[in-house]
């Protein structure tokens, strides 16, 4: 049973949950959250979305409900912030910082011609949780256009036409930092999985705005786009061979010279790049795995060799030859340590498709994990040694590590109790 332990995490988030929700400050104008540790002050977009994600559900339980209201005004005070600084050609940053600029500097790059990756998307997604739990999407009802704009942007900057998948622009504030699949390959070449199946998320959240806006041709248009990424993710991400999902390379097409090359062409669209990342469960979060590809995903979280740990999922195979467990910063580490962030996403993969069993089993890896660091060293740290446990860096960090106390609570709302 697992309920002393949600206690113990639930005391440690109550005592430590103004560290977290921050008052405008600088050029940021709202109310926000941060992850706490070395990232105090900034405004991030998927941090925030997760932040968000994993407080709503327990806003009228912490401190006895009094911090209902604030974690609500916070959560919209995330979205209001990045909306305050979407540039005119839908441009939305990945992080606002409070910095030594007049503006966050990633907007000062694209205004100079430097085309940056944009706000990972999380941003409808964000809006339709909070919507959704307060039973309001009206707080929104003024930003609709640049919800469309956002979109024109993701559609003409950032993705493939010739496989119907986004990209990544470069490796920089990619999510998961050092993805090999990405980080140092050349600029647009890379559809990353983590983004498409994200973005399967962020399509969806799209249409239900729209939907409560009364405007049924825009839901349309969202859930038409949805379906199609959904589509070419399978046709062009699931490796039939290995049963998992990758990332691919979308840098092919015939590279004629003088006479070479006239005959048959590169009819392929992309090329996979082989290499195990957590991310490649992401499909069953998003819910557009077929039931035969969540059996492999199934079978890859046992795997011993690739991701099985102790403490949750390895976010790098240990088979794979960039497995690497150092602490560092810009770029954080994503080759092997567990992050709760991901561990909650496969756990809620798991239980969407009825694996209680391995949701269980990350539940228990998960919540254990984190009590133990609290226990000893009084704190929750940002990513962790998948061998012994132990934090690897940047102590004080909250963040997504509550999701936790998620995880406890939706196993036992799916009749799983531990």
């Amino acid at each position: 049973m697992l309920e002393n332990e949600k206690r113990i995490l639930l005391e440690f988030l109550e005592k430590n949950i103004d560290s977290v929700m921050k008052k405008p400050v600088g050029f940021i104008k709202y109310p926000f959250t941060d992850p706490g540790s070395v990232y105090d002050g900034n405004v991030w977009d998927w941090d925030t979305y997760w932040c968000t994600y994993a407080l709503l559900p327990l806003r009228k339980v912490l401190r006895g409900g009094e911090l209902s209201e604030k974690i609500v005004e916070h959560a919209k005070g995330n979205v209001l912030n990045f909306f305050d600084w979407q540039l005119e050609d839908g441009y939305i940053p990945m992080m606002i910082e409070n910095g030594e600029w007049d503006e966050p500097y990633l907007n000062i790059q694209h205004k100079n011609g430097y085309l940056m990756n944009l706000h990972k998307p999380f941003l409808c997604q964000q809006i339709d949780i909070i919507s959704r739990e307060i039973g309001d999407y009206s707080w929104v009802s003024d930003k609709l256009p640049n919800i469309e704009k956002y979109f024109e942007c993701y559609f003409k900057n950032y993705f493939n036409e010739n496989c119907g998948l986004f990209v990544w622009r470069d490796d920089i504030m990619i999510g998961m930092d050092n993805d090999p699949a990405s980080f140092g390959r050349p600029k647009s070449s890379t559809a990353n999985i983590f983004l498409n199946s994200f973005m399967v998320s962020e399509l969806e959240a799209a249409a239900r705005i729209f939907k409560a806006a009364d405007k049924p041709e825009k839901e349309r248009y969202y859930l038409d786009k949805k379906e199609k990424l959904e589509k070419a993710v399978h046709e062009e991400c699931f490796d039939k061979r290995d049963g998992f999902f990758y990332s691919v390379d979308v840098d092919v097409c015939t590279r004629k010279y003088d006479w070479f090359h006239k005959g048959l062409g590169v009819f392929w669209k992309s090329i996979p790049i082989r290499i195990a990342t957590w991310s490649g469960f992401l499909p069953l979060l998003a819910g557009f795995a077929t039931g035969e590809e969540a059996e492999k995903l199934k079978a890859h979280y046992h795997d011993e060799d690739a991701f099985t740990s102790d403490y949750g999922i390895c976010t790098l195979g240990k088979n794979e030859k960039m497995f690497n467990l150092e602490a560092t910063n810009n770029p954080s580490n994503w080759l092997g340590p567990i992050w709760l962030v991901a561990n909650y996403c496969v756990f809620k993969g798991m239980l969407n498709y009825g694996y209680l069993e391995e949701a269980e089993d990350m539940c228990k890896k998960s919540v254990n994990l984190l009590c133990e660091d609290i226990w000893e060293t009084g704190c929750m740290h940002e990513y962790y040694d998948p061998f012994t446990g132990k934090p690897v860096m940047n102590g004080g960090f909250i963040n997504w590590n509550i999701l936790a106390i998620n995880m406890v609570d939706e196993l036992a709302a799916a009749g799983r109790k531990v």
